[in-house]
């Protein structure tokens, strides 16, 4: 028997990167996984063969997460598939993209996380679960610096994480607990590539202070083991860069 058997999880951004691995994890412990995509179906479809392939469950549902059509498609995409939906993963995030405004950012790390959460609270089962996947630039960012390229980014995301924990109370009365988890800069992620771009030597320099960077896969283990872990509502789960509590103040309680 599987962890999460007779289960079902939404992933958003899993066409690729950490939310697929989570996808491809949670699928293989027994759930049936709603993979998202924005653009890049043949990505999304390619997650969901290797999930059957390997004898688990998935649909590829193509939705933006910043209209509300998205989230509302997303969520009805778990139960006329799946019949229920009993764990969201809040991992899409972005806005260091070219040409997509000023404010897309904060739409995007903020206002479509409790979008999502919002469209699929009412479908939720109690005992439900809610992970929402942040870095520690963003985590930490009222106390510790940031590189400026994604100083814009990284708060926004903060206002996502603080916009959902105040929902925490109203998640209780629901029976569905929000797990936080944040990690240190990922190698192999899009954001990483970003920013060692616009910053030649980020990642070195980032692995130099920090002893150790987490793979892609390294760090999704950590995202799908909070789908089942014996946590309180509002916990946070750090993964890598121990440096950043001594310059914070805040303790790790991992």
């Amino acid at each position: 028997m599987g962890l999460l058997d007779n289960k079902t999880a939404i992933v958003t951004g899993s066409s690729r990167g950490i939310g697929a691995d989570v996808a491809t994890i949670l699928a293989a412990q027994g759930a049936a996984v709603v993979v998202n995509y924005r653009q890049k179906a043949p990505r999304a479809n390619k997650v969901v063969a290797g999930i059957e392939a390997a004898g688990g469950r998935a649909v590829a549902i193509g939705a933006d997460l910043t209209s509300e059509e998205g989230v509302h498609a997303l969520a009805s995409a778990a139960m006329e598939n799946f019949g229920r939906l009993d764990l969201l993963v809040l991992n899409a995030s972005g806005g260091m993209e070219a040409g997509m405004g000023d404010d897309y950012a904060l739409k995007l790390n903020r206002d479509a996380q409790v979008a999502m959460l919002n469209a699929a609270v009412p479908v939720m089962a109690e005992g439900s679960r809610v992970v929402f996947v942040t870095s520690h630039q963003a985590h930490f960012i009222d106390s510790v610096p940031t590189m400026p390229a994604y100083e814009g980014v990284a708060r926004s995301k903060r206002a996502g994480e603080d916009a959902l924990r105040e929902l925490v109370p109203s998640l209780a009365d629901k029976g569905i607990t929000l797990v936080v988890v944040s990690g240190d800069m990922i190698e192999g992620t899009v954001t990483a590539t970003l920013l060692d771009r616009s910053t030649p030597g980020a990642i070195e320099a980032r692995r130099a202070e920090a002893g150790k960077l987490y793979s892609v896969a390294e760090f999704a283990e950590v995202v799908a083991s909070m789908a089942t872990a014996d946590v309180e509502s509002g916990h946070t789960e750090y993964a890598g860069g121990a440096d950043y509590f001594g310059k914070s103040g805040e303790e790790s309680a991992s």
